[in-house]
């Protein structure tokens, strides 16, 4: 099994390297890769990021360094990609258990204010949430995933018995986000968002948010109610 990581801050997953997941990456029983999302930018200043279309606080991840990280990885989409967003479906036992025995992943790792929609639509399988609360990027998101999947790994923990006897400041998910390009791999940014219409921009991004709510997690409009 062999794991993937995107992300713009390798460095932060050298705590993966001790206890029980570090032996098991000395093992060899599971093989992984942090790969710095920079190295694949064409910006001459190696910038990831942009501001938003359609206005709004912060940065979004702009999709080029990530679609060329993600082909270079992953050419042919081998791997079960995985983004840890907070409009995921949330992580539970059952579903470390699952992603245990879907052989190579890849995990990508957001920052700032997200991921233009484009790379998600083109590069991820599924997102992964790991509660409803917002971090300040995927990557420790993505390291409780690995952490809690490894352990359902054959020959990771001393006792396989030990995995078995173990036992949102909002009600709606974020509407997609979009930055530069403005077409990108053929996807275009939906025309409202460049409108320069910000009523019109308001209302679309709340019935986004709505749909998508709806969707992933008919939970949270249920307790609105």
């Amino acid at each position: 099994m062999t794991i993937n990581v995107l992300t713009l801050f390798p460095e932060m997953f050298d705590a993966l390297k001790h206890s029980v997941t570090g032996r098991a990456f000395d093992g060899e029983i599971v093989n992984f890769r942090a790969v710095n999302i920079r190295d694949y930018s064409k910006n001459k200043h190696f910038k990831c990021d942009d501001y938003p279309y359609g206005g709004g606080a912060g940065m979004v991840m702009t999709p080029q360094p990530i679609f060329d990280a993600v082909q270079a990885v992953d050419s042919e989409h081998s791997c079960r990609r995985i983004y840890l967003s907070p409009k995921g479906g949330t992580l539970t036992a059952a579903k470390a258990k699952e992603l245990s025995a879907c052989g190579d992943l890849l995990f990508l790792c957001g920052h700032y204010e997200g991921v233009d929609q484009r790379a998600i639509d083109l590069c991820v399988d599924e997102e992964l949430s790991v509660g409803d609360y917002v971090l300040t990027g995927g990557e420790l998101a993505a390291m409780v995933t690995i952490d809690a999947l490894m352990r359902f790994v054959p020959g990771v923990l001393g006792s396989e018995q030990s995995a078995v006897d173990e036992s949102f400041s909002s009600s709606s998910l974020e509407y997609p986000q979009y930055t530069r390009p403005r077409v990108f791999e053929g996807l275009k940014v939906p025309e409202v968002l460049v409108s320069g219409h910000h009523e019109n921009v308001e209302k679309w991004r709340r019935e986004q948010s709505r749909k998508i709510t709806a969707l992933r997690r008919p939970d949270l409009i249920k307790n609105e109610t």
